[in-house]
């Protein structure tokens, strides 16, 4: 009996000490319930504990809530361009000719509540007719300025309490956070893609004109063809840039695009608003990109910044002491690290602003005030004036002095917006500035229309084109 005794104590004990250890370790801590309004003795509401989302949910979370932030302002942006927007016979409806209309599509982003739009100038270049559709209603847009140089354009429909996006700053973006682009890619309306902020001031030599802005944000989000003009958001919704370009061999998504900064974007679309084109401002100096050979060719020990590579008399840097050889390292107590950025941060900034300017001659430092100029290298405000000619289908603007300088030539007038007429049938390209006409300086586009018609005979047209190389075209009457 004792054994059993024994034998039975033993699991007994056993039991208890068990029992006792699931006391301790598990009833001393309160459990979480799923119902009751009252806290309960050794028991807490469920919505008063530490649990938390994971990461990865947290980030979806982010995701939704920043689409949900930006995709009602952004648009469907429909154009159609072309000479003809009709078939001129039944034949033409009957065989399905093609009157010479290409309709194109791309995205755009509400900007302010009475109907501003922002969107790419390649979107809406040489269209005829704009339209902007938003929450499956359509409306006539007028095209309020456009500036190639930012590939930027603005739109104006006629509405009121539009949902505006709201605008961040691109300056404080890093490398790495997540950015979503919001678009309209093959006609996919409200498309919405997520990466990362792959790089920033990138230079592709996407920009049109003299002087391209060539400074991106570089983004694995996916954009496609129709997400050109498009948000890229930051992870509340912020805008931070204009969806742009694609880095592909194909047209399509292939990893890499690219962005305006909405600091960029900010100015440029205010500018375009107030005075109907960019009031660009200058240094009055070219810059090239610091390497470690230009470096070791001028004998500096700084590792970065901007070599002033030309310097023209009478400009501001020219004023401002600034000579060829000097090193830019910093604009307003901001570093420079190429030219891209350069050129980027000087975009902020309007004729007549001062700049402070730090920069390495001789491997001495140096600091400067400079004055921004003007195309004209003045301080005022310039408005764009475009000469149109019907006669010679193309429109006609003068040449500016900042233009003329880089071009290298004295005078001359750009011939943009060719349709039909007499320059499309000479084979002039967008672009082309033109110096004189049988030998006669052409300086301004009224001049240029007198001499064309009432010239007869050999007719012989010298200019430069958009790279500044010189050429001519010739035609009899």
């Amino acid at each position: 009996m004792r054994f059993v005794f024994k034998s039975l104590l033993l699991p007994f004990g056993a039991g208890l000490a068990g029992a006792a250890v699931y006391v301790n370790l598990f009833m001393a801590t309160p459990m979480p319930v799923a119902s009751g309004d009252q806290q309960q003795q050794g028991t807490m509401p469920i919505h008063q504990t530490n649990w938390q989302l994971p990461p990865a949910a947290l980030e979806a979370n982010a995701f939704a809530d920043a689409a949900r932030r930006s995709t009602n302002s952004v648009v469907f942006v429909k154009t159609l361009s072309g000479d003809e927007y009709a078939p001129t016979s039944y034949f033409d409806l009957l065989f399905g000719r093609r009157s010479g209309a290409v309709a194109s599509s791309g995205s755009g982003v509400i900007y302010s509540q009475d109907g501003y739009i922002i969107t790419n100038n390649h979107v809406v270049e040489g269209a005829k007719i704009v339209e902007v559709v938003h929450q499956r209603r359509t409306y006539k847009a007028a095209v309020v300025g456009t500036d190639p140089a930012t590939d930027l354009a603005v739109l104006k429909v006629d509405a009121t309490g539009l949902p505006a996006i709201a605008l961040g700053h691109s300056a404080t973006v890093e490398v790495g956070e997540w950015a979503l682009a919001v678009g309209n890619p093959f006609n996919l309306t409200s498309t919405v893609t997520a990466g990362i902020v792959s790089a920033k001031g990138r230079e592709i030599s996407f920009g049109k004109g003299l002087f391209p802005l060539e400074s991106f944000i570089q983004t694995d989000a996916a954009i496609n063809p129709g997400n050109s003009g498009g948000a890229l958001v930051n992870s509340r919704g912020e805008l931070i840039g204009i969806n742009t370009a694609i880095l592909s061999q194909t047209g399509s998504y292939a990893g890499y695009g690219f962005a305006v900064p909405v600091d960029v974007v900010r100015k440029v679309v205010e500018d375009l608003i107030q005075y109907g084109e960019v009031q660009k401002a200058f240094v009055g100096a070219e810059v090239i990109d610091l390497d470690l050979n230009k470096a070791a060719e001028l004998n500096v020990k700084a590792d970065r910044g901007v070599v002033v590579s030309h310097v023209p008399q009478e400009g501001a840097a020219a004023r401002a002491g600034l000579k060829a050889g000097d090193v830019i390292t910093r604009v307003n107590d901001i570093p420079v690290e190429s030219r891209g950025q350069f050129d980027e941060i000087i975009s902020y900034y309007s004729p007549g602003d001062n700049i402070s300017v730090g920069y390495i001659r001789r491997n001495q430092p140096h600091q400067t005030t400079l004055t921004l100029t003007n195309r004209e290298g003045g301080t005022s405000i310039l408005r764009r004036e475009v000469f149109t000619s019907e006669s010679l289908g193309a429109d006609l603007e003068k040449v500016s002095k900042v233009e003329r300088e880089v071009l290298n030539i004295g005078q001359g007038v750009r011939v943009t917006n060719i349709r039909r007429g007499f320059m499309r049938r000479l084979g002039i390209q967008e672009g082309f500035v033109i110096t004189s006409i049988n030998e006669a300086p052409i300086e301004d586009p009224e001049r240029l229309v007198a001499i064309l018609s009432k010239i007869r005979g050999r007719v012989i047209i010298e200019g430069v084109n958009t790279k500044g190389v010189k050429g001519y075209y010739q035609y009899y009457f």
